[in-house]
């Protein structure tokens, strides 16, 4: 099976790459330096699809439905947990923001598709898109970064992201789509948090981030991303603001959150998607920005 370009985790050139050499003719070399060249690795909770018919659900997660209560007990059995929250949290009757005029440019990919095979999946444009913190870890200036970071994800995409503050749930692992004891009856906000390469394994090597979105949808209707997280590798930032290089964190952030709304690795150097940077592309360029706005402009979905 051939791995999602935003699951899978490109071996690293050497930097700089050899002059007139093409990529697939590049010798083996041993990993550059964790400053020099960083994998830029995405996830995507996107496991088996399980049908919760009884809500009209599709809902792409690994938590089974509840099971029916059959026989005598079935009326006086206490009512199955809510597995998905209730419709229309937040829903407004228009998009809340308008996507930006997209750049002339096709250099760009998608993490998934709606049926036609042509609409990418994306969030839903009528509700703020959550986002907490995650304090345990994280490096000082990490709550001025991710609100930097959000507005500017706002800005390329038109879609409104709201900073809710820090949580007590930890990033990395499996990850519940809704957490009502936690967050009430609403999708679970994004959740963007800081961890060592022992804490999350992901992070190994020269992976600097993951980043990811779960998706949901009304049965026979299309997807949205629900929610998602992003896991920042703690000492690869520690490095970096002790070397002042706080605009490389940056750029390694807002990667990651092109992930979580929508956006796969590219191989075009020149972009802020591609799966490795050297530290010279610090913001989307003009095909991000093309794919960006295109995830701005989802469907209003009133029944997630």
């Amino acid at each position: 099976m051939t791995e999602d370009p935003a699951t899978q985790r490109y071996p690293l050139p050497p930097w700089p790459p050899p002059a007139q050499s093409p990529p697939a003719a590049l010798p083996p070399a041993p990993s550059p330096p964790r400053r020099g060249s960083r994998l830029l690795r995405g996830f995507v909770v996107l496991v088996a699809v399980v049908g919760l018919v009884a809500a009209g659900w599709w809902l792409r997660t690994g938590e089974a439905p509840p099971v029916p209560q059959v026989g005598p007990s079935a009326a006086t059995a206490d009512p199955a947990p809510r597995t998905v929250p209730t419709p229309g949290y937040e829903e407004s009757g228009t998009p809340l923001g308008t996507p930006p005029p997209a750049p002339d440019s096709d250099v760009y990919a998608f993490v998934a598709r709606q049926d036609d095979g042509t609409t990418p999946v994306a969030y839903d444009p009528c509700r703020p898109v959550a986002v907490v913190l995650s304090p345990d870890g994280a490096p000082a200036d990490a709550e001025p970064l991710l609100v930097d970071a959000l507005a500017r994800m706002s800005e390329v995409t038109g879609l409104q992201f709201r900073y809710e503050g820090t949580t007590d749930e930890l990033p990395g692992g499996s990850r519940e789509a809704y957490q009502p004891d936690r967050y009430g009856d609403r999708w679970a906000p994004v959740l963007v948090g800081w961890r060592t390469p022992d804490q999350e394994p992901g992070l190994a090597g020269d992976v600097a981030g993951l980043g990811g979105s779960a998706s949901a949808g009304p049965e026979g209707g299309p997807l949205a991303w629900v929610t998602g997280s992003v896991t920042l590798d703690g000492p690869e930032f520690a490095e970096l603001a002790a070397s002042g290089d706080a605009e490389v964190g940056r750029a390694i952030l807002l990667h990651e959150l092109g992930h979580v709304v929508g956006l796969a690795h590219v191989w075009d150097s020149d972009q802020l998607m591609a799966s490795t940077t050297s530290g010279r592309v610090l913001d989307f360029a003009d095909g991000d920005l093309a794919g960006l706005a295109q995830l701005g402009a989802g469907v209003c979905i009133p029944e997630l």
